[in-house]
């Protein structure tokens, strides 16, 4: 069943994201993952199956993973222990949704890179660093990094999200609580690169997102999946351009190769891409969780 939208009745929608759908359920939230699909902060006019189950399969696999590290929004991803209210919706809700608590987001898109891809090799070319992080001389396109690096960003409703300088960070929420996303970014990073790459697979980068519970900091979200990260088979891992990968880049690559502005009205994505998307996000939780 492919689910490009949901409308509940009888539960309050509180927003819907570029692939997301939250509901208001008074002292939690019902986020439910659709088979929508951005490239470049836009939403594409195709969907993609089973892309709204994959995202919140794995992100309920790496949420547990990580629990030790920092407290997450997870409640429940057992659509049976839902309140009552959900019941009528169960079908649609099954695989794709998640019981979370309700946090006060924090406006920054947290991304840790252990390689050097996507805009970041973008900037690198330009100024030989990322978000005010010098690099090494004489990189090339999706090198190792000699250690793992917090590059921010601002987070946008609508347009583009804005690289920022860890500087931005502690202006905008504070040198303590920015200290230990960073801190917890990295960590989380390095335990789930560890854990990937014992499946031969490269996590070259990827966004967390935090909010505060209780003055609490928690991880809130998605966390490590196709849409959030880039995932590379180790055992075709050669430095020097673009790399086969189990995530969206296959997508992004298709809309660089023929020439889309990355500004709407986003093109209508052929059969085969949409097919081959869907294959490559099966893929990455087949071999995280063993699932299907």
């Amino acid at each position: 069943m492919l689910v490009t939208q949901t409308n509940f009745e009888k539960i309050p929608l509180m927003r819907r994201g570029k692939v997301r759908d939250v509901y208001d359920l008074d002292n939690y939230l019902l986020i439910v993952v659709t088979d929508r699909i951005s490239a470049f902060d836009v939403i594409m006019p195709n969907s993609i199956p089973r892309k709204g189950e994959v995202l919140n399969q794995i992100s309920a696999f790496w949420f547990g993973q990580t629990d030790t590290i920092v407290r997450n929004h997870v409640v429940s991803t057992d659509v049976k222990t839902f309140p009552n209210i959900c019941k009528p919706y169960d079908s649609v809700l099954e695989k794709r949704s998640m019981l979370v608590h309700k946090s006060r987001a924090l406006p920054i898109e947290c991304i840790v890179r252990g390689y050097l891809s996507g805009s970041g090799w973008k900037e690198y070319l330009k100024t030989g660093s990322i978000c005010g992080v010098k690099l090494p001389n004489g990189l090339k396109e999706s090198d190792k990094l000699p250690e793992p690096i917090f590059t921010p960003s601002t987070k946008a409703e609508e347009g583009h999200d804005q690289n920022i300088s860890f500087e931005n960070v502690k202006d905008m929420v504070g040198t303590t609580i920015a200290n230990k996303i960073k801190e917890t970014c990295i960590q989380i990073y390095l335990h789930a690169q560890k854990l990937a790459s014992e499946k031969g697979i490269i996590i070259a980068d990827t966004k967390m997102e935090f909010g505060l519970l209780d003055e609490e900091l928690i991880l809130i979200d998605e966390l490590l999946t196709p849409d959030s990260s880039r995932f590379w088979p180790a055992d075709q891992y050669k430095p020097g351009g673009s790399q086969p990968s189990y995530d969206k880049q296959f997508l992004r690559d298709y809309l660089i190769s023929i020439k889309w502005d990355n500004n709407t009205p986003a093109p209508v994505l052929p059969e085969d891409i949409i097919k081959k998307t869907s294959e490559k996000y099966l893929e990455a939780l087949r071999l995280f969780t063993r699932l299907e």
